[in-house]
């Protein structure tokens, strides 16, 4: 009995054609060995020539240093709650709602994981934790016990004078301030002598690597923004495509930063977590191509291959004419 032989159509969402060119043996391992060994060869080389193009690390002590006068305004901030982190929300505290997709509030489904509290931990705890200083002592003793009318009387009063520096200490001309100008003086004092930077790492437990606390703080003054600007890091400007100076950076993230120069993504308040979606929706979309009939075909139909190895088939149409 002759068994039917049914002919089939290419279907070039599931077929592949047969291969009818030559083959070139090649050794991958041989190949991989040599790429290996010039790249290392290059990366010492280069390490040795030119060095790292990383800046040093900034710290409170260096913000208090080169500003002190930043860095007093910032830790008044801190002390009345105005201060960018002190009004950031989840996860550090309750006081907005944070950033929203839609009508979805995402943050507070996240709720407050890192409490920090912008006064006590900043400010009054880390001067609090300074021995021998009974003046100090009783200042901060008189400013919590203070009702919070009052507290925030002295703070206006304090803010509303210049504060100036010179000959290694902060000079302002507040009046009816209470205990405030000592309170922020020994915070830059503390600051510029580098304990602060160890007072904040260390509130959690002496041997520590969280630097929430340091980082917040930086960023709630204009130090760490000045800097990223002169190093043509911040948002504006590619920044998390840049390296400092002009060295190359991370490129491979151009489509991530992409969205935060384009409007309305530039100015939205909302712009991490939109751009965040977008981004997970163009990753599921990228997962999904094996999957998706017309998709998954176009190299095929469009023959897109044909122009990448265009010297391959110049070689085989010359083989076979």
């Amino acid at each position: 009995m002759r068994r039917r032989v049914e002919s089939t159509r290419f279907r070039p969402d599931v077929d592949a054609p047969a291969w009818r060119g030559g083959h070139v043996p090649y050794d991958i391992i041989k190949e991989g060995t040599i790429a290996f060994v010039v790249v290392a060869l290059l990366t010492v080389a280069l390490a040795v020539l030119f060095g790292s193009p990383d800046e040093y690390p900034l710290s409170i002590k260096s913000w208090s240093t080169y500003h002190p006068v930043d860095f007093a305004n910032t830790a008044v901030k801190e002390l009345d709650g105005t201060s960018a982190s002190a009004l950031y929300g989840a996860p550090y505290n309750t006081a907005s709602p944070g950033q929203k997709l839609g009508p979805f509030t995402l943050a507070r489904w996240v709720g407050v994981r890192i409490p920090v509290h912008s006064a006590r931990d900043f400010v009054l705890g880390p001067l609090a934790s300074l021995p021998g200083e009974p003046v100090l002592k009783g200042d901060l003793t008189q400013y919590e016990r203070a009702t919070p009318a009052t507290r925030q009387r002295w703070l206006r009063a304090y803010s509303a004078a210049p504060i100036s520096f010179s000959n290694g200490a902060l000079r302002d001309g507040a009046t009816q301030a209470g205990p405030v100008p000592t309170i922020i003086s020994s915070l830059t004092q503390m600051a510029r002598s580098g304990a602060l930077d160890q007072g904040l790492i260390t509130q959690s437990g002496f041997y520590t690597t969280n630097y929430t606390l340091p980082l917040l703080f930086l960023a709630d003054g204009s130090y760490l923004s000045s800097v990223a600007t002169h190093q043509h890091l911040a948002g504006d400007q590619w920044g998390m495509m840049n390296e400092t100076g002009n060295y190359p950076g991370q490129a491979w993230l151009w489509l991530y930063t992409f969205w935060y120069q384009i409007p309305p993504l530039n100015t939205s308040p909302n712009a991490d977590v939109l751009v965040w979606a977008i981004m997970m929706v163009l990753t599921v979309l990228l997962a999904l191509v094996p999957f998706l009939p017309f998709v998954r075909s176009l190299p095929r139909r469009t023959k897109v291959y044909r122009l990448i190895w265009r010297e391959h088939y110049r070689n085989v149409q010359s083989i076979e004419q």
